[in-house]
């Protein structure tokens, strides 16, 4: 009869390790990056890394990051050195862009999505769009969301 593997024994030697989640290596890849607050090789990478990758891991995924528009790179050597192109809260603005860009009605995926707000969250967003439409833009033209004045 086989044992059970509890999830305390699989990451002990000879066990199956659990499989990753779908993005859980790139997000551990950017973790790492945005902590070191430079641009950094996959061989610089790769030992600051939780999860025991090889270099040729780290490579693609450093690669499909890139692709991907999330790091951008420069030449260092015979390596690539990456960085995040934006911080955290940029990167999960780029998504939502990305998925509201994608779909067909915008205006119905809009009104959903502040449907399912919190009080407190519709209150930030209000207040968020009055700012962003008080303000005039560095173009000198008149503040977004107002008519020009005669």
């Amino acid at each position: 009869m086989r044992k059970q593997l509890s999830d305390d024994d699989l990451g002990k030697a000879g066990a199956t390790p659990r499989r990753r989640g779908p993005g859980e290596l790139e997000a551990e890849v950017l973790a790492t990056l945005w902590t070191a607050r430079q641009a950094l090789t996959a061989g610089e990478v790769q030992p600051k890394l939780a999860s025991e990758l090889s270099y040729s891991t780290v490579v693609t995924i450093l690669s499909r990051l890139h692709t991907k528009g999330v790091l951008s790179r420069e030449q260092r050597g015979r390596a690539y050195a990456y960085r995040p192109v934006s911080d955290e809260p940029g990167l999960a603005a780029r998504r939502m862009r990305q998925v509201l860009e994608n779909e067909a009605n915008r205006q119905q995926v809009l009104t959903r999505f502040v449907s399912g707000l919190s009080d407190e969250d519709e209150r930030l967003l209000r207040t968020l769009i009055h700012e962003r439409t008080a303000q005039p833009t560095d173009t000198g033209q008149e503040p977004r969301g107002q008519e020009p004045r005669p």
